[in-house]
């Protein structure tokens, strides 16, 4: 199947950056928007706040690229450089521009409401090469910047703040669009089938031959993850009906060869399967956290509706909680210690009873990097799960930092109530 194929490289701007201060979540938001519209992001290019390295990634990027976008650097401080590095670059020259002037004084005196009058560095956000199409920032000062193909290798350029409300809101509001406008685009389809219970070697032993029989339009990419491993289909082509048609039979056989460890055929989380099978069932659940301190809850509330299906948690890091809260016995506590599973047992019965739920899910465990011994080592866990009826319970020896170790124990922890809710609903 033959392919329009338009690329794109991201440049994100900033020394910190590079030192590992600031995150680069920019990056993955705009790939992820890029794709859904049909263009493949080939390369992302962080470089920091020195003005050759800037020229650099730009003649580079645009040689490779049909669309380079750039966050970073457009602020009112004196490392801020790209807009004039831009200017240069397109050869042009900063001027005034009386639109952008006046949202400016509009978010300074209606919506911050600063007492004074403007600096002359904020004035000088308006500045903007005279050779750019101005992008409309809603969200804050500095433009955007669009640059047309020259300079760059052909390049369309976007340049956008880094401040990452406001790039999101220039991408979807001015970039977006004027990209569906400029090109011609292919369609990118992905489809992920999401397991669990066993890791990306045993899958790919699983689907040697299954891959040997993708044509040369269908990717198959293995993205493990805290115990859990998606596997994603990418199929490429003109027509998205052709593409959907084609991609659908070899995404049906795939879920069919991996059967044993599917949890859902979406490309989402555990907390939103977990909560689907709840609202499906008319249910609610609850948590009791000890070593996880309250990450399973984050993750359950971190999702829009969850209020139909979860009640809350006791986060009881003390026995003094489990104990006193949650009705752990003082003899339990004593004889086989918190990170046991007669307590974990306890915490969910406990947390059935005082949050009023149909399901609970408990934790405790030792994330380490200390407060292990030889009979319970760092990264000793147990879990448990249940409802009026019945609990069921696990253990985890984990090997990893104190972050990941919460992170494989909330994710193990969400899987088992999913499996007990289908098995007990």
């Amino acid at each position: 199947m033959s392919t329009n194929s338009v690329n794109a490289s991201i440049i994100t701007i900033g020394d910190e950056l590079l030192i590992g201060q600031t995150i680069d979540t920019n990056s993955a938001f705009i790939a992820q928007e890029l794709n859904k519209i049909g263009v493949w992001v080939r390369r992302r290019v962080a470089v920091g706040d020195v003005y050759d390295d800037i020229w650099n990634a730009l003649d580079e990027e645009g040689a490779q690229s049909d669309i380079v976008i750039i966050t970073g650097g457009l602020g009112p401080t004196a490392d801020d450089i790209t807009k004039p590095l831009l200017c240069n670059y397109f050869g042009g020259k900063l001027v005034l521009d009386e639109k952008v002037l006046a949202h400016v004084k509009y978010l300074f005196e209606q919506v911050f409401r600063r007492p004074g009058a403007l600096l002359e560095r904020n004035i000088k956000q308006a500045e903007v090469p005279d050779v750019c199409t101005v992008l409309h920032n809603a969200r804050g000062t500095a433009p955007g910047m669009m640059f047309p193909p020259s300079g760059g290798g052909g390049a369309l350029f976007f340049s956008l703040p880094g401040v990452p409300h406001e790039m999101k809101g220039l991408i979807k509001d001015e970039v977006i669009p004027r990209l569906l406008k400029e090109f011609e685009l292919p369609t990118i389809i992905h489809r992920t089938a999401f397991t669990a219970g066993t890791g990306e070697s045993i899958l790919a032993e699983l689907l040697t031959e299954f891959e040997k029989s993708l044509p040369e339009s269908i990717k198959l990419a293995y993205l493990p993850n805290y115990g859990m491993v998606k596997l994603r289909l990418t199929a490429r082509g003109n027509n998205k009906e052709e593409v959907e048609k084609e991609l659908l039979p070899y995404f049906e056989k795939l879920q069919d060869l991996i059967k044993e460890y599917l949890v859902t055929n979406e490309d989402v989380g555990l907390e939103i399967v977990v909560g689907n099978l709840l609202k499906a069932k008319n249910k609610m659940m609850g948590t009791a956290e000890s070593c996880t301190g309250g990450y399973i809850a984050h993750l359950i509330t971190a999702v829009a509706g969850s209020s139909d299906y979860y009640k809350g948690s006791i986060i009881s890091y003390a026995n003094e909680v489990k104990e006193n809260v949650l009705g752990v016995r003082r003899d339990t506590l004593s004889t086989v210690g918190a990170v046991s599973e007669e307590t974990v047992k306890e915490m969910v019965a406990g947390a059935i009873k005082t949050l009023n739920v149909d399901y609970a899910v408990a934790t405790s465990g030792i994330m380490g990097p200390g407060g292990g011994s030889e009979e319970k080592p760092v990264g000793t866990v147990w879990l448990a799960v249940g409802n009026h009826q019945k609990i069921e319970t696990l253990k985890l020896n984990l090997r990893f930092d104190r972050q990941r170790n919460i992170g494989m124990t909330a994710a193990n922890a969400l899987n088992l109530l999913r499996k007990f809710i289908i098995a007990n609903g």
